[in-house]
């Protein structure tokens, strides 16, 4: 895997001298689409699989799972929250693509527990406009990632909602932990 960390020392000053980051994405698909090969797949995960995650770039979420191409939906957004959006992208995939298992990814150090609600109405004040959507920030990774799976088990617009688990992903060690979906929240007093 490379990542932007292990790139080149000269490709930011590439970046800089002309280009952009867009520019060197669409790069890098030129090379990619040089040597690439139609995998003969459609749409449909081949483990009926969508997985919900968080957008942090920490999360490579194929290697972390041992995941290959085809294998699973991603469905990924900040804090991997649970949301009208998500709940869409995962009813598509399981009442049109036929996936049956839901798996869901917080991790540790996640940006959402740095802020609050008031992103809204910071937002509001700048820009004149107060967005519709909610910032679904949290405090407690492990009680956030049961909420998201209550959402899931109790939206009338899936059909599978037997095999929903949730995790979270060390960032330090890689390690997924399990989130018990009955466990009630411990009172931090």
């Amino acid at each position: 895997m490379t990542t932007s960390a292990s790139l080149p020392t000269g490709s930011e000053a590439a970046i800089s001298t002309g280009g952009s980051v867009t520019d060197r994405l669409v790069k890098a698909n030129e090379q990619y689409a040089a040597a690439f090969t139609d995998p003969g797949m459609d749409a449909r995960p081949v483990l009926h699989v969508a997985v919900v995650a968080c957008m942090d770039a920490r999360l490579d979420l194929h290697a972390a799972l041992g995941l290959e191409l085809g294998d699973c939906h991603t469905i990924r957004n900040a804090g991997g929250v649970v949301t009208d959006d998500v709940i869409r992208s995962l009813s598509i995939s399981q009442r049109k693509l036929d996936t049956r298992s839901v798996v869901l990814i917080h991790h540790t150090g996640c940006g959402l527990e740095a802020i609050t609600e008031d992103f809204r109405t910071e937002l509001e004040m700048e820009v004149g406009q107060r967005p519709a959507w909610a910032v679904e920030s949290f405090r407690d990774v492990d009680q956030d990632v049961r909420q998201s799976m209550q959402r899931v088990r109790t939206s009338p617009f899936l059909l599978h909602t037997d095999d929903v688990r949730g995790f979270v992903f060390d960032v330090k060690t890689g390690l997924l932990r399990e989130i018990d979906p009955g466990q009630p929240p411990v009172d931090p007093a």
